[in-house]
């Protein structure tokens, strides 16, 4: 190959050229603040752009585009979904999650329950499905929110969002759903689903990095986080990063249909030939409930670390265990919380695909991972 097979989109993608042409003037050209204060034509340009990119990212999630607030990313969006209705609401003390949600969520409850709050950890079955009967157990009228993520960003289940959405609306508690890994792969609709609060990024769709938006249903009381002045409605204070908010509504935009199948088709003939090494498995479901760029396989008695950096040598990004842990020695939470043991964790590899990625790549991929297994397990300290 003449160049690298990146297959690591659930961490971050290329940005897309598309997009980057229509932030250009942004930085160039109307560069001026999206203020109402000054009138001038540098401030309504960039006013104009912002509110015109709310209404396209609203619009594809069903929102009212004054239930769009700009955030820098999908964490700031998790961290203003939990923190900000907590700290609105004091009377409620009870938080939800899963075991296997992204760190942006599970640290901010964490740090939460040192401040008073309580939190009951949702438990998943084999392939990452969350218990929907321990949910209905777990809410009471301490609580205040339900934090579920809509798709895993190691192993790729779908939650069945809109289910989840019905038991919490006729509870009378807050949903949160972080949507960061399933946002235009999956369709959503917050009214449909009964979501008040919903995290989306720019970066993982192929727009820039930096930016991202929190959906808050109208009449959700949230406390800003970063206090200032009247920026994004009073909750987000702080001048709005104008190229990067029209690069995200772009990015939006460009997305179509035959770039998802065309993904779907890539994981699935990938998925099936990894699965023909001998003594490896699947973490997480097969099919339509599982993102369609997402592939996560065990490989037993080989470290994930070895892996990743033979398969680097030859030109093949990837990732092991955890993308927010690969740096440690820590194993996946995601892929205990599936009941596994340690050494699956350590062993499983995640790839995740782009609309850039084509046949040949998968086929390079699943030569050099073939070798790569078989030379390590020769010399792997991990019996069999």
């Amino acid at each position: 190959m003449q160049r690298p097979v990146y297959l690591d989109s659930a961490t971050t993608t290329a940005l897309d050229p598309e997009v980057l042409e229509v932030m250009r003037p942004y930085f160039f050209e109307w560069y001026g603040s999206p203020t109402h204060e000054y009138g001038h034509t540098f401030g309504l340009k960039a006013r104009e752009a912002l509110e015109r990119s709310r209404e396209e990212i609203a619009r594809s999630i069903g929102a009212n585009p004054e239930e769009v607030i700009f955030t820098s990313g999908g964490t700031e969006s998790n961290n203003l979904a939990i923190r900000g209705p907590a700290l609105a609401d004091r009377d409620k003390q009870h938080l939800i999650t899963s075991k296997i949600e992204h760190t942006s969520v599970l640290n901010v409850i964490k740090s939460l329950e040192r401040t008073g709050f309580r939190a009951s950890y949702l438990n998943v079955d084999g392939e990452g499905f969350i218990d929907l009967e321990q949910l209905k157990n777990e809410i009471n009228k301490e609580t205040l929110l339900v934090s579920v993520q809509h798709a895993n960003q190691e192993i790729g289940t779908i939650q069945d969002i809109e289910e989840i959405g019905e038991i919490c609306e006729d509870r009378g508690v807050l949903f949160h759903v972080d949507a960061v890994q399933s946002f235009t792969k999956i369709p959503i609709d917050v009214k449909k689903m009964n979501i008040n609060l919903l995290s989306i990024s720019s970066h993982k769709v192929h727009g820039p990095k930096g930016v991202g938006a929190l959906y808050v249903r109208e009449g959700v009381k949230l406390s800003p986080l970063i206090e200032g002045g009247y920026n994004e409605f009073g909750l987000r204070s702080g001048t709005e990063n104008i190229p990067g908010i029209v690069g995200f509504a772009k990015a939006i935009e460009i997305i179509n249909k035959g770039q998802l199948e065309h993904m779907r088709r890539l994981r699935d003939y990938l998925m099936k030939s990894l699965l023909g090494i001998p003594d490896s498995r699947l973490n997480g479901p097969v099919g339509d409930k599982r993102l369609c760029n997402n592939v996560n396989i065990a490989f037993r008695f080989v470290e994930g670390e070895s892996v990743l950096l033979h398969l680097d040598i030859r030109g093949i990004i990837v990732t092991t265990g955890s993308a927010c842990f690969s740096r440690t020695l820590e194993p996946s939470h995601v892929i205990l919380a599936l009941g596994l043991k340690h050494e699956d964790a350590h062993g499983s590899m995640r790839f995740s695909l782009s609309k850039y990625n084509t046949l040949e790549e998968m086929d390079y991929t699943i030569k050099n991972v073939k070798d790569v297994i078989e030379q390590l397990r020769v010399i792997s300290p991990v019996g069999r």
